[in-house]
């Protein structure tokens, strides 16, 4: 007679097949969550970035007008002078000589024609009663034009001398940082010389000339005529040498109308604000900036776009009956942290970006706004 098992037994054996039950894949499966991002035509600017170099706002050389011997120089190496400050002081003994000279000359012109009109003054009535021949007055009347001509030409050479005694203290020709003197008290230098005692640069604003090259250009052009764009803003920012970003931003002042044929580039002249003065003179950076915009754009994830061994871009989307759908795009440049998308998306389409690990093509999912809490727990964000 069979043994009947104790109620204990039984309730083991229950427990036993309905764990077994609770592992089966079959019925554990449940179609996965995936975090999807919509698609929407919006304003693109394209920004490019290209080498620059600086160049000073101002520069002037210091040179002298007159020649002599250097008495004094009135400025710090290095300093910040000021328009019309005076930098170097040259003998003037000569040119205040030349300067009393030329006053004593006017003085003597002007007495010769004080008596040159006060003879003709008194001629002419006696001209008209003929007490004197006509002859005479002419005379006396062409030696006081001669006079006044002496005159003027007295005052013109006073007025030279002035100025070569006023160039015996050299000016600041613009406001700036001022470099090193090349030359030295007692220092002979001479009116035109070649080489200028100093050089005066103004840092603040600062010039960028910017290299493009002309086929990025005519690219750009046609983008414009096509309608597909409109010109962006004329901002532009700097990275430093060292990596580091300008902390002030630039405009664009003017492009060349020519390209250099030996680099075949166009110059881009930048104008940026120098308080601290971080730029000088020919130092290379490199420059951002964006010359269009484009209209309708469809800017998709990077975290969502993968790329197939042959290097084509594809993306997972949802599809119809809320299927994965492997999609081949065109993505060939990057706009901030997303891809610009010319092919392959529409305003509308859902393009996975989260739970991508779990999610097959052709398979079903359960959508999700990206960026919502997943019931699943914690699908990873990557492919």
């Amino acid at each position: 007679m069979p043994r009947i098992a104790s109620p204990r037994v039984a309730l083991c054996l229950v427990l036993l097949v309905s764990g077994c039950a609770a592992k089966d894949p079959k019925t554990t499966s449940r179609t996965p969550e995936a975090g999807y991002v919509v698609m929407a035509a919006q304003d693109a600017p394209l920004e490019v970035e290209l080498a620059g170099r600086t160049a000073a706002f101002e520069t002037a050389e210091v040179r002298p007008q007159v020649s002599g011997v250097i008495q004094a120089r009135r400025f710090v190496e290095g300093a910040i002078v000021q328009k019309g400050q005076t930098l170097y002081e040259i003998d003037p003994s000569l040119y205040r000589a030349a300067e009393q000279q030329a006053a004593a000359n006017l003085a003597n012109a002007e007495a010769t024609l004080g008596a040159a009109q006060a003879k003709a003054d008194r001629y002419r009535p006696l001209a008209d009663i003929e007490a004197v021949s006509k002859q005479d007055y002419t005379d006396a009347a062409a030696a006081a034009k001669q006079a006044a001509a002496q005159v003027a030409q007295a005052r013109a050479s006073l007025a030279t001398a002035r100025i070569n005694l006023n160039f015996t203290r050299t000016p600041a020709p613009i406001t700036g940082r001022i470099g090193r003197s090349a030359a030295t008290t007692g220092a002979l230098v001479t009116s035109g010389q070649a080489d200028a005692l100093a050089t005066i640069t103004r840092l603040d604003p600062m010039y960028v000339d910017i290299q493009q090259s002309s086929a990025d250009l005519v690219a750009l052009k046609r983008e414009l005529a096509s309608g597909g764009g409109a010109p962006s803003s004329a901002t532009v920012k700097l990275t430093l040498e060292d990596g580091s970003a300008y902390p002030y931003p630039g405009r664009i002042e003017f492009s060349e109308a020519i390209v250099d044929p030996n680099t075949g580039a166009v110059t881009l002249r930048a104008s940026f604000p120098n308080p601290q003065a971080l730029l000088l003179p020919g130092m290379f950076v490199r420059a951002k900036l964006s010359q269009v915009t484009l209209h309708n754009a469809i800017l998709a994830p990077q975290q969502g776009v993968s790329r197939d061994p042959k290097g084509a871009a594809t993306v997972m989307v949802v599809g119809k009956g809320n299927r994965a759908e492997l999609r081949t795009i065109t993505a060939d440049r990057t706009v901030g942290d997303k891809w610009l998308v010319t092919a392959g998306l529409s305003p509308g389409d859902k393009v996975i970006t989260e739970g991508l690990d779990r999610v097959k093509a052709g398979a079903p999912v359960r959508p999700v706004l990206a960026g919502s809490p997943m019931r699943s727990g914690g699908a990873a964000k990557g492919r």
